[in-house]
């Protein structure tokens, strides 16, 4: 069968894999380096050493063992039909796998499926003890039920090597667990989509080298996709790293640190040792180039950051891959980077499913519906304003919620101003005052206008507008008008009032209509500014 996964949903169960097999042909063989392959993976196997095959009851403890488990590998050997006990075991496997939440998958070791299926050759000898035995119609129907599910034939999968053949066994096992985990985190709502967008560019199966960047706004999601993702196909791969905040701990920490983590993930050895950032590029290659990898670089502001982490696809094996996220399109841009996914904001229905997982651990409760509303709306899409929210207002009452939605009227968000702010703190000083004129004052208007009103105040508009979208700050509509999403204009509203909230005469811009009419009416003020009075 194809090495593939698929989203699935679960009930807890105590053991990820039971094995079923007949003991005399493969337990010390096998079985035995299947079992322990898996182990090595941290994947929960149940394999029954202990017991001793006699009469043709299992024990309840088996019974209720083949319940506990999401998955079943059914290991068919030539003397496998022969255990009236594997056959009880196997009928027991057969009515879990009806429930469509656990699968079994079987393992043709030295017979074929054929035989299974109409118990002939070496099967139908091994069978051939129970054709007078009352259970033999219900064994013969789980053995043609089992020999029809989805599975792998040793003799023709990897040419019979098999090392090989079970790697790929415990591969296939670890990508449907991880996509199992992925789809049951409430923290993981929308994701279902973006993932597989993601993986779909990156082309795992291919022996390219491929680069690929995850770019938004600070708060949308990024982090949150490229864990997701990499969480999901990290199995395929030789070594990993995943590299959190690249941004924030090179302020603490430097290059040689991050290199050192990727170093120390992929061999798995935090004894190393980076003596400069110039040495850390050279081990780098000669260690990257030596087993295909996955790599995360998330949160990179600078290309400066990828050239030390990450410099040329030649560092790489063949079949690696390397994942960056980053608020700067320009960055990925300079790095060569080809394939370059935008974060879609979440949708209302998204959104409400977010909140209520952090408000309410489920769905909205009776009285909160519109309250929640209110809350989505404000939150515009962005994951963590919702997160953030959630968690705040959860377990409080109906006035207190109103306050806080009252409060956020007038009074922003810290958490998910600060998170917005660090894309502005990166702005040179001109590209500074280009942002505050648009979202103070030019928001809506057609990029043309924008430009003519901004290069009339000494501005190079062109360049500007365009960093400003490269850093996710702004987007540019179909029909060529200026866009920012509601915490980024809010954001920059905030920079422009918050040295003097009170007092708008102070400000070096103003959009509110009454304020503008009291300064200039009462002359409080003459001040050199864009008004942009909607009336």
């Amino acid at each position: 069968m194809a090495w593939t996964s698929a989203s699935l949903v679960q009930k807890p169960f105590k053991y990820d894999v039971f094995l079923s097999f007949r003991g005399e042909d493969t337990r010390k063989t096998f079985v035995d380096h299947l079992y322990h392959a898996l182990l090595r993976e941290g994947i929960t196997t149940y394999k029954d050493d202990e017991r001793i095959e006699k009469g043709e009851r299992i024990s309840d403890q088996l019974i209720t063992s083949i319940e506990d488990s999401r998955f079943y590998i059914i290991v068919f050997s030539k003397n496998y039909a022969s255990s009236s006990w594997c056959l009880n075991e196997l009928v027991k496997i057969m009515e879990c796998q009806k429930t469509m939440v656990q699968t079994a998958h079987p393992i043709f070791y030295d017979v074929e499926p054929t035989e299974v299926r109409y118990q002939c050759g070496a099967v139908g000898e091994a069978f051939a003890k129970h054709v007078d035995n009352e259970a033999a119609w219900i064994w013969r129907d789980a053995l043609k039920e089992a020999a029809g599910l989805a599975g792998w034939e040793l003799k023709t999968t990897f040419d019979g090597h098999e090392a090989k053949f079970i790697q790929g066994i415990v591969k296939y096992i670890s990508l449907k667990l991880c996509s199992i985990s992925s789809s049951i985190d409430g923290n993981l709502v929308g994701m279902e989509t973006r993932v597989k967008d993601v993986v779909s560019s990156l082309e795992t199966g291919s022996d390219d080298v491929r680069m690929i960047g995850i770019k938004g706004m600070g708060g949308g999601g990024k982090t949150t996709l490229a864990r997701a993702v990499f969480d999901h196909i990290s199995i395929l791969f030789e070594g990993k790293s995943f590299v959190e905040n690249v941004k924030e701990v090179i302020k603490g920490s430097g290059l040689k640190e991050l290199q050192k983590q990727l170093l120390s993930d992929v061999l798995n050895d935090q004894s190393i040792v980076i003596r400069s950032v110039c040495d850390g590029k050279n081990r780098l290659k000669n260690v990257m180039g030596s087993r295909k990898v996955l790599i995360v670089l998330d949160d990179v502001d600078n290309i400066s950051q990828l050239e030390a982490l990450a410099g040329n696809p030649n560092w790489f094996k063949q079949g690696s891959r390397i994942i960056i996220t980053t608020r700067d399109e320009q960055v990925l841009i300079a790095h060569r980077v080809k394939f370059i996914h935008d974060v879609n904001l979440l949708s209302n229905e998204e959104a409400i499913s977010l909140f209520s997982r952090h408000a309410f651990e489920t769905t909205p409760i009776k009285g909160y519906e519109e309250l929640s509303r209110k809350i989505v709306h404000y939150a515009a899409g962005l994951p963590l304003t919702i997160k953030v929210l959630g968690s705040f207002l959860c377990g409080r009452n109906e006035c207190e919620w109103e306050d806080a939605i009252e409060r956020l009227k007038t009074i922003p968000l810290k958490e998910t101003l600060e998170k917005l702010e660090l894309s502005y703190n990166g702005l040179e000083n001109d590209q500074k005052e280009i942002f505050l004129d648009v979202a103070c004052l030019l928001k809506g208007e057609k990029k043309k206008t924008a430009i003519r009103i901004l290069e009339s105040c000494g501005f190079r508009a062109q360049i500007g507008l365009r960093v400003l979208e490269q850093k996710s700050l702004i987007t540019i509509s179909i029909d060529d008008r200026l866009l920012l999403h509601d915490h980024i204009e809010e954001m920059g509203k905030n920079i422009v009032r918050r040295l003097h909230p009170d007092d708008p005469e102070k400000h070096n811009r103003l959009w509110v209509k009454e304020e503008i009419e009291n300064i200039f009416v009462n002359d409080l003020v003459r001040v050199k500014v864009i008004v942009r009075w909607k009336i």
